[in-house]
């Protein structure tokens, strides 16, 4: 394999199309900080942030025309899915702006289920046990993508180019509903009006709090355990309070099955697994209302027909 990624290669100079589509998407949300640019709290630095990102994607393009391999296509496209660990936090600096939506949504799901599920189910499945089965499956969404990409990579190279920009174009269909639906789930908005209001079905308004309160705290703080604290690692790095409804976690791992039983039955079948525990655990560790996880459901397999059309409409004849 090792002979196989460095041996040079015919030189192909084009972008890929994860490439291109986070092109696309840095352009489209510097026109938001342009529009929304003195409502944003540092429009500077997002600004900055996007073109350092520029810059990097096309430092990567030239090291590959300076030394075309597959090693160096895998780099181009790592990078470019690496870049959500940036858009994803992103999506908070736009959002904070306008008024907080969790009371609309925390009624709602008081008024359908008469409970709110996010406190149940952990007061249910309290033990360290479930909480690490829990967390564990949250986690493995992270190798879910990774698997699903590199599994493409290395065994359908000619699929790759499709599969990788369905799973991107997957998040930023999410992403762009995140930055106009500031919704921030049970973690962040239980915490702020108490776990008693909550329960008694009393959702206050809470306007900009979390645009004048940046402080963030998460709701398995010192629950510990190996997967429980690896799933706090990844929240501290890039958690915000955001991206609630619809859970783009379920909604992505429901694109993420789709591309692997198309690929590969085998591997859908070793995902399926992780995907059940990954849907229960984002109501179970409070980052989504119930809501949010059905809505991820749904609006999962309509992404993916989105984004698969996409490709096909605008990308697939120049890659």
């Amino acid at each position: 394999m090792a002979i196989d990624l460095f041996k040079r290669e015919e030189l192909e100079v084009k972008f890929l199309a994860v490439e291109k589509l986070n092109i696309l998407y840095n352009l489209l949300t510097t026109l938001l900080i342009i529009i929304f640019f003195d409502r944003l709290n540092d429009p500077q630095g997002m600004l900055m942030g996007r073109f350092v990102i520029l810059v990097g994607t096309f430092a990567v393009i030239y090291m590959y025309t300076l030394y075309p391999s597959k090693a160096i296509r895998l780099v181009r496209m790592v990078s470019q899915m690496f870049l959500l660990n940036y858009w994803y936090p992103d999506t908070f600096e736009f959002n904070r702006i306008f008024p907080n939506l969790d009371h609309w949504f925390a009624t709602l799901e008081f008024d359908i289920f008469g409970c709110q599920p996010a406190l149940l189910f952990e007061q249910v499945c309290s033990s360290i046990v479930w909480r690490e089965l829990f967390n564990m499956g949250y986690w493995l969404y992270y190798p879910m993508i990774a698997t699903v990409s590199f599994f493409c990579f290395f065994r359908r190279p000619k699929e790759v180019d499709r599969v990788t920009f369905i799973i991107m174009a997957s998040f930023f269909l999410y992403y762009t509903v995140y930055i106009f639906l500031p919704v921030s789930g049970p973690q962040f908005y239980f915490p702020v009006i108490g776990e008693e209001l909550a329960a008694a079905g009393l959702y206050p308004e809470i306007g900009d709090y979390f645009n004048l309160n940046p402080e963030i705290t998460f709701a398995q703080e010192g629950k510990g355990a190996l997967f429980t604290n690896l799933v706090g690692l990844a929240q501290s790095a890039g958690e915000r309070p955001t991206a609630a409804f619809p859970s783009s976690h379920i909604g992505v791992s429901v694109v993420l099955l789709i591309l692997s039983f198309k690929t590969s039955k085998r591997l859908a079948a070793i995902l399926f697994p992780v995907f059940v525990l990954l849907c229960c655990a984002t109501v179970y560790i409070k980052a989504h209302y119930l809501i949010d996880a059905i809505a991820g459901l749904v609006t999962g397999v309509v992404v993916y027909y989105i984004a698969a059309w996409l490709y096909g409409r605008f990308f697939k004849e120049d890659c």
